[in-house]
């Protein structure tokens, strides 16, 4: 070999060096990092605790079986106690200082919007946020790739339920922030549907509710149904007042309550109350879907539940787009990736994309709870 040539195998070798040393953030040899702020503590603990089991039961599942393309999958998370400041600092170190690949399952909607930035700047994607906010679906942004429904579609289908029982004077009590506010456009959108008018509107601080005054309206307006829109804490509280009360509504809540550390909290209280679901039945085991959930809940000890077959979702729909994205895995392979998923049935739930369409699922379906703590469908 020329000393010429050495030069130039020498330059190559560099190069190479180079590149790999500059490889996409989040991805080594053998690892693929990504990131997750979420409520660990605070008033949703409960039901982020299952909604992780669910992930990581899968990503372990994954794991155990060589990873994706022979890397094994990590996620970093960290607490965010259910605030949206923190929920943006915690993304800041994720992406700045952990340098992961993608964030995931994060939840909330204020603390979606708080991240948003923060996605924008760095082009970070973000997979399956835990809020069905209709403003991350419309317009769409290339970096958010939702799974859940809308929260817009779970009131809808609440009012429908209603209307088809005979109920007309229907109500809503919703939290003051951007996840209550999108609960009640889509109330509003229904009852207009129906030619009906709100039998109560009616909001409560997210922070600081003042729950004496919450159901105060509620008695005072008497609806025949009542739907309560909030975190699980105040939810529960709100019912077990009402009830206390004698208030005779037919109360409903949403997905985002679909744990059984809610039922649990709500004992008799609940029985009786609607929920509204986005995934299948956990239990039902005559689903693909269902089937596979209980081996890798058994296999890590999770606990079987809606908010935990969530989780498990939206880590098949993570898994699904980096193994379509390759072994040479980057964070614009990895959105092209998803986008390619079209109509996937993940064993009895449809999932959806394409670079105009980031919805993912448009699955609801309504649930009571009945007795023992159980959920009905």
């Amino acid at each position: 070999m020329h000393a010429q040539q050495r030069k130039w195998m020498a330059a190559l070798l560099l190069s190479a060096a180079a590149t790999t040393a500059s490889a996409e953030d989040g991805v080594s040899e053998d690892r693929i990092l990504i990131g997750q702020t979420v409520g660990l503590t605070g008033q949703i603990a409960g039901s982020v605790k299952e909604m992780n089991e669910g992930a990581n039961a899968y990503i372990a599942m994954i794991n155990r079986q060589g990873g994706v393309h022979g890397r094994r999958i990590e996620i970093r998370t960290l607490d965010d106690k259910f605030d949206p400041a923190l929920a943006a600092k915690n993304a800041q170190t994720l992406i700045g200082k952990d340098h992961v690949l993608a964030l995931f399952l994060n939840r909330g909607t204020p603390h979606t919007e708080a991240i948003l930035p923060l996605l924008m700047s760095a082009q970070v994607p973000l997979i399956a946020p835990s809020t069905g906010a209709a403003l991350f679906h419309a317009p769409v942004n290339r970096l958010i790739f939702n799974v859940r429904a809308k929260y817009q579609d779970e009131v809808i289908k609440a009012v429908e339920h209603f209307t088809t029982v005979g109920f007309k004077e229907i109500g809503i009590l919703h939290v003051d922030d951007g996840f209550g506010r999108d609960a009640l456009a889509g109330f509003e959108k229904a009852m207009q549907a129906h030619q009906l008018k709100p039998a109560l509107l009616a909001a409560f601080d997210r922070a600081h509710p003042d729950i004496d005054a919450a159901v105060h309206a509620a008695l005072k307006a008497d609806p025949r149904a009542l739907i309560i829109v909030g975190s699980a804490a105040t939810t529960a509280e709100l019912i077990a007042r009402l009830r206390k009360e004698g208030s005779r509504a037919q109360l409903l809540t949403l997905s985002n309550n679909s744990a059984q550390s809610f039922v649990s909290r709500l004992g008799a209280d609940g029985i009786g109350v609607i929920v509204s679901q986005v995934t299948p039945a956990p239990h039902l085991v005559s689903s693909g879907l269902g089937q596979e959930f209980k081996i890798a809940a058994k296999a890590s000890g999770a606990t079987v539940s809606y908010a935990a077959m969530e989780g498990f979702v939206a880590a098949k729909v993570l898994v699904e787009g980096l193994q379509r994205a390759g072994r040479n895995l980057t964070r614009e392979r990895l959105i092209h990736a998803l986008e390619s998923i079209r109509h996937a049935d993940l064993g009895g739930l449809m999932v959806s994309y394409a670079p105009d369409d980031h919805t993912g699922s448009e699955y609801v379906e309504l649930t009571m709870i009945g007795k023992g703590g159980h959920f009905i469908r």
